[in-house]
C-alpha cells in the first residue's frame, strides 16, 4: 500500500520532540550540497564550467545504440533494460524526466538545484528538505508540487525497480512541510551520501500518472518536466524527441548551454557491425569507440577522407573501473574462492594484449584503477587496517601490504610457471587432472559457460577458453541476442558473464546494488557476482558514513582490497582516454570536466549558419 503523508504525521507525532533538536543545527536554504567538503560553485554561478552558455540552439543529432526497446517507462522492473534511450539517460541526457537536483560533472559528487531551487539539511544530515522551484511545471502546464514528490517516492517504493524501489528504506519519515517543500527524516544508518541520492531521484506527476498500471510496459508518451517531448516512435527501431520551447528551466544556471538541439533521435541496430556500417553511411552522428584496433584501422572510409567526420580523444580524471569475466558465485562450483583465484590466474593478458590489440591496453587490477582511491601499490593505512580488523581473512596479505598485482605471464599464451601455480591452487580446491580433464572430488569435469553479447566479447572469451583448455578445463561460449542477454543478466541465469563496473570519484550507495548482501537475491540488481560478504557490507557502510576525505579514501581503498581479494572477477583491461568519432557539424565545449565529455553540452554548428 502507498504510504500516506497524514498517516505518517500521526505515526511519528510522538517522535517529533526527539528529532526537533536537529533543527537547531540546520543550515538555511542552500543552492547545492556536496558529498564531502563544500560545493565548488557559489550561489550566484551563471553556468556549469564545462557548458558553453552561448552555444546556438537548433539543428539535430542522432545517436546509435545496439539493441531494441519495448517501453517508455525507465523506472519499472519489466523491460528495465529495454526502455527507450533518452527517457532517463545518464549518457544522452535525461530528456523527458527530471530529478530534484543535478550533478556537476566537474566535481566528485555535488548537486545543484533543478526541480528543487534550494535544499536544507543539518550538519549530521539527519534530514534533508527539498524546496521546489515555483517556476517548475509539467509539460501539460500544471505546476510541480510537494505532492508530486511524495507520490513519486511512494509509487516507486511499491512498483518501481531497484534502486528506486529501495530509496525509502533509509527514510524514517517523509513529510510534506509546505505546498512546495518535502522533508525526509533519515534513519541513523542512512549515510552521509544518501541525501544526495534522494536529490537525483526522478519525480513524476501525480495528476498524470496511473498508479494502477504503472508497472506495465507502455508506448504512451508521458507527461514530464524535462526539456524534450516525444515526437515519433518506431517501436524497437527509433525514437525521436523534439525540444520544448516552453521548457520551464531553460534559463536556470544548470541548464545554460545544455539541451541545444531542436531534435534528438536514437537509432537501434541489431549488432555492433551493423551499427558501425550505419555510422559510416551517415545514419547517426556520434560514435564512441572502445576498441583501439578499430580506432586505428576501421576509420578509413570516404567520410573521414572528406573531413565529414572528426576523430577526437578526450582525457578525463576518472578511475578506470573494472572490466572482466564475472563469476556467478550463486553457482555451487564458484563458491570456492581458491578456485576463482586459480581461474583468474589463467587469463593471459600479455598474450591477448600483444596478439589482439597491439599492446594498446593496460591491465586492470583495481576497481578504482588509476586513481587515488585504488589500493594497488599502496600498503594499507592504519585507518584501513582498523576497518578491516574484524575481518582477518577478508584481504590477502599481498593485497594488504600493497605488493599484489594481477598475474603477469611471459606472453607466450602458455606460461608453464603460471600454469603450475594455478594447478597447485586447483589441487588445493580439490581438483586433479586425469586423462587431460580437470576433475573434482566426485570425478566430475570442471566445465562452465560464459555468456557473451557481441563479437568483441566472444573474441576475448575464445582466448580465455584456450588458456583454460591447457589444464583440462572446459569453457563453452554462448553468444546470445540482446533481449536474451538482458533477460538472463536480470535473472542471473549464467555461469560467467563479461561486465564493466564503471567507477567514479564518489563511490557510494550504488555499491550496495553491485556488491551488497541485500542485493544478491533481488532480481534486476547489478550484483552480477552474487557477492554476499560481511566484510564487503562493512566497507560500504564505512564509505557511506565517512565524514572526512581521509576517512572516505581509507574506506574506499579497504573496500577495493576486499573485492580484489575475493576474486569475483577475472580482470581484463582498460584504455586511457575517451575516443569519439563525430560528424563535423557537431561542436563541443573547450573544457572537458573530470568525468569526461558531456553529450548534452554539445551543439549543432549549422544551427547558427
Amino acid at each position: 500500500m502507498f504510504l500516506k503523508s497524514t498517516a505518517f504525521l500521526i505515526l511519528f507525532a510522538a517522535s517529533i520532540g526527539c528529532i526537533s533538536s536537529a533543527l537547531a543545527t540546520a543550515e538555511g536554504p542552500m543552492h547545492a550540497i556536496a558529498s564531502h567538503g563544500e560545493p565548488a560553485l557559489p550561489a550566484d554561478f551563471e553556468h556549469l564550467p564545462y557548458a558553453n552558455p552561448d552555444a546556438p540552439k537548433g539543428g539535430s543529432i542522432s545517436y546509435g545504440v545496439v539493441g531494441t526497446f519495448d517501453n517508455l517507462n525507465p523506472f519499472i522492473l519489466k523491460s528495465m533494460r529495454t526502455t527507450a534511450r533518452g527517457m532517463w539517460d545518464p549518457e544522452f541526457g535525461h530528456l523527458t524526466y527530471e530529478s530534484l537536483m543535478v550533478r556537476s560533472r566537474d566535481e566528485a559528487f555535488t548537486l545543484y538545484g533543478l526541480l528543487a531551487e534550494s535544499v536544507e539539511f543539518d550538519d549530521d544530515r539527519t534530514f534533508i528538505q527539498f524546496n521546489i522551484n515555483p517556476l517548475a511545471t509539467w509539460s501539460d502546464g500544471e505546476p510541480v508540487t510537494a505532492d508530486d514528490v511524495v507520490f513519486t517516492f511512494e509509487l516507486l517504493e511499491e512498483k518501481g525497480r531497484p534502486p528506486f524501489s529501495r530509496r525509502l528504506n533509509r527514510v524514517e519519515k517523509m513529510e510534506k512541510t509546505g505546498p512546495l517543500s518535502v522533508r525526509f527524516w533519515l534513519k541513523e544508518d542512512a549515510g552521509r551520501e544518501f541525501p544526495l541520492i534522494l536529490g537525483i531521484s526522478p519525480i513524476l506527476p501525480a495528476h498524470a500518472t496511473d498508479a494502477e498500471t504503472f508497472d506495465r510496459s507502455t508506448f504512451e508518451p508521458p507527461v514530464t518536466s524535462g526539456p524534450y517531448r516525444i515526437k515519433a516512435i518506431q517501436p524497437g527501431e527509433k525514437i525521436t524527441f523534439e525540444r520544448r520551447e516552453d521548457y520551464w528551466a531553460r534559463d536556470l544556471p544548470v541548464k545554460r548551454g545544455l539541451d541545444n538541439y531542436d531534435e534528438i533521435s536514437v537509432e537501434y541496430f541489431l549488432s555492433d557491425s551493423a551499427q558501425f556500417e550505419a555510422f559510416k553511411k551517415g545514419v547517426y552522428d556520434i560514435n564512441p569507440e572502445g576498441s583501439p584496433i578499430s580506432w586505428e584501422r576501421a576509420y578509413d572510409f570516404p567520410a573521414i577522407e572528406r573531413g565529414e567526420i572528426v576523430k577526437a580523444v578526450f582525457e578525463n580524471k576518472l578511475p578506470a573501473g573494472m572490466f572482466g569475466f564475472v563469476f556467478n558465485t550463486r553457482r555451487e562450483k564458484f563458491e570456492d574462492k581458491t578456485l576463482r583465484k586459480a581461474l583468474a590466474m589463467l587469463f593471459d593478458f600479455e598474450w591477448v594484449n600483444r596478439s589482439l590489440f597491439n599492446n594498446a591496453y593496460k591491465r586492470t587490477e583495481s576497481y578504482f584503477q588509476h586513481s587515488d582511491l585504488s589500493s594497488i601499490g599502496r600498503p594499507a593505512s592504519d585507518l584501513e587496517r582498523g576497518l578491516l580488523a574484524p575481518f582477518p581473512d577478508a584481504v590477502d596479505k599481498a593485497v594488504m601490504d600493497g605488493t599484489y598485482h594481477a598475474t603477469r605471464t611471459n606472453g607466450s599464451g602458455r606460461d608453464r610457471k603460471v600454469q603450475r601455480e594455478a594447478l597447485r591452487l586447483l589441487n588445493e580446491a580439490g581438483y586433479r587432472i586425469e586423462q587431460g580433464k580437470l576433475l573434482d572430488q566426485a570425478d566430475q569435469p570442471l566445465l562452465f559457460e560464459v555468456m557473451t553479447q557481441n563479437e568483441g566479447q566472444e573474441k576475448i572469451a575464445l582466448a580465455y577458453q584456450r588458456n583454460l583448455a591447457a589444464l583440462g578445463i572446459d569453457l563453452s561460449i554462448h553468444t546470445v541476442d540482446d533481449a536474451q542477454y538482458q533477460r538472463r543478466s536480470q535473472n542471473y541465469d549464467y555461469d560467467m558473464i563479461i561486465k564493466a563496473y564503471p567507477a567514479s570519484l564518489s563511490p557510494g550507495t550504488e555499491q550496495v546494488w553491485r556488491w551488497g548482501s541485500q542485493s544478491r537475491d533481488i532480481e534486476g540488481t547489478f550484483n552480477y557476482a552474487g557477492a554476499a560478504e560481511p566484510a564487503i557490507d562493512a566497507m560500504i557502510d564505512a564509505m557511506l558514513e565517512a565524514r572526512s576525505q581521509e576517512a572516505f579514501v581509507a574506506a574506499v581503498r579497504a573496500f577495493d582490497r576486499v573485492l580484489v581479494s575475493g576474486y569475483y572477477v577475472v580482470p581484463l583491461y582498460y584504455l586511457p582516454g575517451q575516443r569519439v568519432a563525430y560528424r563535423s557539424k557537431l561542436e563541443h565545449p573547450a573544457v572537458t570536466p573530470i568525468y569526461g565529455y558531456v553529450l548534452p553540452t554539445w551543439w549543432d554548428k549549422t544551427a547558427s549558419q
